[in-house]
């Protein structure tokens, strides 16, 4: 017994030893940006580096050797910019990304869920009548935006450890899940968009409810959710004709917002939903 237990606490000490040295490495940090191969969320890897000269930046998307905006981006930043493969309705791929950060950095002080989706050509589109409401639009919506995001939170929080770190002012890990104001019950006064509206709405439930649970344990980690605005994205761009004149945002102003919050967040803010401008948003 005696040496059974020399050896599991031997074999904790070599896992920690390894997970503290592969953190030292990074003095700005570890993040995580799931969703990077375009708009919003490639933008949030893009400034992420730029900012941070002594941090490492992962980015996940579906198809690597397809984004070339990541690919861009790997060339310029080669030894601080980590590409993985991960598709949020294969939870196979969610959980080896999982595995490969722990191994390779042993820790994590950021992690962005970015993606999302709202229309898709001959698929999916936002529906502007009860009866164009159909089953197949409303399980989509659900799979991406809600149950992905919570998925990849799930699998990752082995290591979500608290570090510090040069250009880290935070004590506490964060995660931010890239919501939307339309998933807001109480600021529904329109109507629509069922399918979109509902899957966002689950998003932050599921959220708020992460964020209690690491509340109640007292993990070194809060979980928020973070309305960007209207972004000039490809996600938006089919409904940009009524967005009114100065509400339409560049990727680049919209994720400088998001990062000033997640930057000065602090530890009351955990399970809060918030606008680009600093705004709570009622559920």
């Amino acid at each position: 017994m005696a040496n059974s237990l020399f050896a599991f606490r031997s074999i904790r000490k070599v896992a920690f030893t390894s997970s503290a040295s592969a953190s030292v490495k990074w003095k700005g940090g570890v993040s995580l940006v799931q969703g990077a191969s375009r708009g919003i969320g490639l933008e949030f890897a893009k400034q992420l580096l730029e900012k941070n000269d002594k941090g490492c930046v992962i980015a996940t998307c579906r198809n690597p050797n397809g984004a070339t905006g990541l690919l861009d981006l790997k060339n310029r930043f080669p030894e601080r910019l980590d590409v993985l493969q991960l598709d949020l309705t294969v939870e196979s791929t969610i959980e080896a990304s999982a595995k490969s950060i722990k191994e390779k950095y042993g820790c994590l002080n950021l992690l962005i869920n970015a993606s999302g989706i709202l229309s898709i050509p001959n698929v999916l589109q936002p529906e502007t009548t009860l009866n164009k409401v159909e089953k197949s639009s409303l399980m989509l919506a659900y799979e991406v935006n809600a149950v992905g995001p919570i998925l990849v939170i799930k699998q990752h929080m082995s290591p979500l450890l608290k570090v510090g770190g040069t250009g880290i002012e935070r004590d506490v890990a964060v995660v931010a899940n890239l919501s939307a104001r339309v998933g807001s019950i109480g600021d529904n006064r329109l109507g629509g968009w069922h399918s979109y509206r509902a899957s966002k709405a689950a998003l932050n439930q599921l959220t708020k409810s992460v964020s209690v649970e690491f509340g109640r344990k007292k993990d070194p980690v809060i979980c928020i959710l973070l309305h960007p605005g209207t972004v000039d994205t490809d996600l938006s761009r089919p409904f940009q004709r009524n967005v009114p004149e100065g509400k339409l945002f560049t990727k680049e102003f919209s994720v400088q917002k998001l990062l000033n919050i997640i930057n000065n967040i602090k530890s009351h803010d955990n399970g809060k939903f918030f606008a680009w401008d600093g705004q709570e948003i009622p559920w």
